[in-house]
């Protein structure tokens, strides 16, 4: 203290404010009791502050800022993370599976296959029963022959209207040939009655004579030309007759076609999935009974729209199957989709409206698979994939 009663200002070291709280060196002795108020007193307190930290500390800072914005930029393919591989886990093994289904009604005779069976094509599957569709084979027959029958009828009754319209030309030369008789008669008439050797009678006789066979002459030719129009009439007729052979052939065919198909066959090579139908099961045209799986498949890579810029048809791709523990396959871009999927969705999207949001399109590009491949064999059609495609590599 001053002697004006203010107090003494001290230049104060922190290193002395730590010793006075460090219980370890405070004061010893008699004086120590009265020496610790004293410096507690003089020595300002100071609040909390957090502690310096090192280079070291900072460093590692920047380093994680640094990582973390690496990061980002490799998520969103930006520089320096741009690549000519682009891939999509939107990818599916596809292949061309058949529903087998029978084309005749019926009740299910036999089912020669089980589940999941490999086949080949033309093999047995089950059958029909079959008795109905062998009695309408045998009716069409039947059906047939009595229309060639009728055929060979008309044939007959062709030639016999053809052979009386040969006896019509005969009559009509007779007719002509007592045409001119009686002509030559009453020529010679006239003459006599010129004479007066023949009375007016006898010449009247004559001329009535000539008039008949004139008009003999008139329906000879009529007759002929009756008998003409029966010959084409028949002839009709029988064009008639054949096409009514023509169609009972194709009613033998067709009934044939529905005995045929009451046997239900594999139409190619694959694996069949769950057979549904059962023995004595009634089945209608199209029902479904199992379905077939054919070996030969491919990848559907669904893309987004800005990844297909530089895809072309012969790059080079490698696929990671799920279900056969991530393992690779190497393909081939087959051909890209001629539009986005939602084009041929059923209800296609409008948005010719006040509200848009702009939403990425998939395009769908058919990878093709080596057959070679040991793996090929166990894939199967819905099975999901990744896919990567090589856009810098070249047919």
């Amino acid at each position: 203290m001053t002697e004006d009663g203010r107090p003494v200002e001290r230049d104060t070291d922190p290193n002395d404010a730590a010793r006075l709280d460090d219980p370890v060196e405070t004061q010893t002795g008699p004086g120590a009791a009265s020496a610790a108020p004293v410096a507690e007193a003089e020595v300002p307190r100071r609040g909390w502050a957090p502690p310096r930290g090192g280079r070291g500390a900072t460093l590692g800072f920047i380093a994680l800022a640094v990582i973390g914005v690496l990061l980002i930029l490799y998520a969103w393919r930006l520089p320096p993370f741009t690549s000519a591989i682009e891939a999509t886990e939107n990818a599916y093994v596809r292949g061309q599976t058949t529903i087998i289904a029978p084309q005749v009604n019926g009740y299910v005779a036999q089912v020669l296959v089980q589940d999941f069976d490999t086949v080949r094509a033309g093999q047995v599957i089950a059958r029909i029963d079959d008795r109905i569709y062998r009695q309408r084979v045998e009716q069409a027959i039947a059906a047939r022959a009595g229309q060639i029958a009728t055929l060979a009828n008309a044939a007959q009754s062709q030639r016999s209207s053809e052979a009386t319209l040969g006896g019509q030309g005969a009559a009509v030369l007779n007719a002509r040939a007592q045409l001119q008789r009686a002509q030559a008669d009453m020529g010679r008439v006239d003459d006599l009655v010129k004479e007066g050797s023949v009375s007016l009678r006898e010449r009247d006789q004559t001329l009535a004579a000539l008039r008949q066979a004139e008009a003999a002459v008139l329906q000879a030719q009529a007759q002929r030309s009756v008998a003409a129009e029966q010959v084409r009439t028949v002839q009709v007729g029988r064009g008639g007759l054949k096409a009514a052979v023509s169609g009972g052939d194709a009613a033998v065919r067709l009934a044939q076609i529905d005995l045929a198909n009451t046997v239900i066959r594999a139409p190619q090579d694959g694996r069949l999935g769950e057979v549904g139908v059962r023995l004595g099961q009634y089945v209608t045209a199209g029902t479904q009974l199992t379905t077939l799986v054919p070996p030969k498949v491919w990848v559907s890579a669904n893309f987004k729209e800005a990844q297909t810029a530089l895809i072309r048809p012969g790059q080079r791709a490698t696929v990671r199957i799920d279900a056969l523990g991530g393992a690779e396959l190497r393909g081939t871009v087959e051909r890209l989709s001629p539009a986005a999927g939602s084009e041929f969705s059923v209800i296609r999207p409008d948005n010719a409206t006040g509200n848009f949001v702009k939403v990425a399109q998939r395009i769908t590009v058919r990878i093709a698979l080596d057959p070679r491949d040991p793996m090929h064999q166990r894939l199967s059609p819905g099975m999901s994939v990744e896919a990567r495609v090589d856009t810098a590599s070249r047919r």
